[in-house]
């Protein structure tokens, strides 16, 4: 068994049908960008409803149809803010709670310990995040998983993850391991992945790995790390 072997997007979604949300945070294989990308996926009507929308460099989830919404609390919050030299990604409000902890003096892994996995008995749902912290012509990314110690919700289990970023290398995190009822939550460490040169090729590849009928929104960003420019893409199934 090769415990470094890197794998494609592919290979890791092939019919899968419900990974769920998912983070993927790696560095390009000509070593000049990170990457940072995040999906999301829906079963409900009500998860279904929903697009991306970028509102001065952050990234939120609305509505697509407002008059359709039934419950806001767990699929409508900022999914990508900055703070400083600070990009964090989330699959939910703990955005919010990583931003304002880091505001506070806090670190990554202090700022979730407020937070724990999603009160949706029985799936509680885990609480992904993730972190890419840019320094000087480089940089460097933490993840998060905040889940279930059991199938009653009784307690949570907090995992934190950082890493030194190799070209070609990403990290794949996501909230289940497949569909079911209730729905599995992800195991092990998070999934290494291959990520792309290219930003259009990266965010074709994802999104046409992602299941047909589940899929909702996808958001991909390129930083240079030698000018610290950025490059975005979202793909929205609701138009």
């Amino acid at each position: 068994m090769d415990i470094y072997r890197i794998n494609t997007i592919e290979e890791l979604l092939a019919d899968n049908t419900y990974p769920g949300r998912g983070i993927i945070i790696g560095k390009t294989p000509d070593g000049k960008k990170a990457v940072a990308a995040y999906f999301i996926m829906g079963r409900s009507a009500n998860s279904r409803n929903r697009v991306f929308t970028e509102k001065n460099g952050e990234i939120f989830t609305e509505p697509f149809d407002a008059s359709k919404v039934e419950d806001p609390s767990l699929i409508i919050y900022a999914a990508v803010r900055q703070y400083e030299n600070n990009l964090i990604v989330t699959n939910g409000n703990q955005t919010d709670t990583v931003y304002d902890g880091l505001k506070a003096g806090k670190g990554f892994a202090e700022a979730l310990e407020s937070r724990e996995f999603e009160p949706d008995a029985p799936n509680f749902t885990p609480r992904i995040s993730g972190m890419l912290t840019f320094g000087k012509g480089d940089f460097t990314y933490r993840m998060s998983i905040l889940k279930s110690a059991d199938a009653e919700g009784s307690a949570c289990n907090r995992f934190t993850y950082d890493y030194a970023p190799q070209n070609g290398l990403g990290h794949f995190l996501h909230t289940y391991v497949c569909d079911g009822n209730p729905i599995p939550t992800f195991q092990g460490e998070p999934e290494r992945i291959a990520v792309c040169n290219g930003i259009d090729e990266e965010t074709d590849r994802l999104w046409n790995a992602l299941n047909e009928q589940n899929k909702i929104s996808l958001y991909v960003r390129y930083t240079d790390l030698e000018t610290g420019k950025s490059e975005t893409r979202i793909v929205n199934k609701n138009k």
